[in-house]
């Protein structure tokens, strides 16, 4: 099997319940090293980027299958425009799909002339560059299904993003939805009581604009303005880490503008924060906060939700779809989707009870559990057990 990765290949062998196990089988997988990495790197393609990548990924994925051409193909990375070539090399193509290249939201924010960090104020401002761009992707998703449609076996992390694949690659039937894992054993130990004095709400994420974390500053600061005097005044504590200077850059404009708005001192940040004391930050939170539209599944609030931390969610894809749903009917948190909508929910889990919080977060916390290593593993055999079995 190879297993095509950002940084390596892996080749090794299937498992199959007619044959010895994978364990038994197979000793550590073997690594091809690629020199043509540098096709797939973002930085290669300051315009055009996502055809750049995608076409560039076919080269780095022509020089793996000659050095290596595996009976299983295995993309992890989302290189669909890979599969034609993997199925003319006679390889059997697998996939796990974490984010579809181009969607139909996507699309749809740009018919609309919205400015987002993939759709750029010159761009949304324009007539004839917005049309272009309708253009660009509509092309570009036409590409990406029929590449996708090659697919033995594709899998997904979501709702949402079996939605997309189902509508661009047209193979439903060859289409499994299966859960990401969630190590959440440790968090899951965390006691659900915890001091609310002074509340806190807590960010887990990396400094990257999709992030949106300024509309986590502006709906904790429109809540500090409408607090009463004698009011608990909250803290809110960002950790995550950056990527390179473009983040730094970012993390130091999150900081002033917490100044600006003159609640420096009641927000933290945390870069590269130890996962330990990570833990010991999210077993102190009342609340934890995602703000990324349409993120296809969410892992970090399936953490907040075992650690405990009633969460706070962008009201769209993985979260509304997946995550914050009732369990037992009852409530397992809040979505929101503009900065007025993130302030009522932080004022709501304020005003609200020890008992009515811990009702919540207990509900959350068996809501997660749904998203448990051991249901991945399950899910994942089932889905590709006729492909290596066949």
């Amino acid at each position: 099997m190879l297993h095509l990765h950002r940084r390596r290949c892996y080749a090794a062998e299937p498992l199959c319940p007619r044959r010895r196990s994978f364990r038994r089988r197979a000793s550590s997988p073997s690594s091809v090293r690629l020199n043509r990495r540098k096709w797939i790197e973002e930085s290669t393609y300051p315009h055009f980027t996502m055809i750049g990548q995608s076409l560039g990924s076919v080269f780095l994925s022509w020089e793996a299958l000659r050095k290596l051409t595996p009976k299983f193909y295995f993309d992890t990375s989302g290189y669909a425009f890979t599969y034609p070539l993997a199925w003319l090399f006679g390889c059997k193509v697998l996939c796990y799909t974490h984010y579809p290249t181009i969607s139909s939201d996507m699309v749809a924010r740009v018919r609309q002339r919205n400015s987002m960090y993939n759709n750029n104020n010159l761009i949304a401002g324009s007539v004839w560059l917005s049309k272009g761009k309708i253009i660009y992707y509509m092309i570009l998703s036409w590409m990406y299904g029929l590449a996708g449609s090659c697919a033995h076996v594709a899998m997904v992390n979501s709702s949402w993003t079996k939605a997309h694949i189902d509508k661009l690659w047209k193979i439903p039937e060859r289409t499994k939805r299966v859960y990401p894992p969630c190590n959440t054993s440790t968090l899951q130990a965390l006691s659900l009581e915890r001091s609310t004095k002074p509340p806190k709400f807590i960010s887990v994420a990396q400094f990257r604009p999709e992030k949106a974390h300024a509309l986590q500053i502006d709906a904790f600061a429109l809540v500090i303005k409408k607090l009463q005097a004698d009011a608990p005044r909250p803290k809110l504590q960002f950790v995550g880490s950056c990527r390179n200077s473009q983040d730094k850059k970012r993390l130091s404009q999150l900081k002033e503008k917490c100044a600006q708005l003159n609640i420096k001192e009641d927000v933290e940040f945390y870069e590269d924060l130890k996962y330990r004391d990570l833990v010991l930050l999210l077993g102190g939170a009342v609340s934890g906060l995602h703000a990324m539209i349409d993120e296809h599944f969410g892992i970090c609030v399936v953490e907040y939700m075992a650690a405990g931390a009633v969460p706070i969610a962008h009201d769209s894809a993985g979260p509304r779809m997946d995550i914050v749903v009732e369990e037992d009917g009852q409530q397992t948190g809040f979505l929101a989707h503009d900065i007025e909508g993130y302030a009522d929910a932080i004022v709501n889990i304020m005003q609200m009870s020890d008992a009515e919080r811990l009702n919540i977060a207990a509900a959350a916390r068996k809501r997660a559990s749904r998203f448990s290593e051991e249901r991945f593993y399950e899910d994942f055999k089932a889905a590709v057990r006729p492909v290596f079995c066949n």
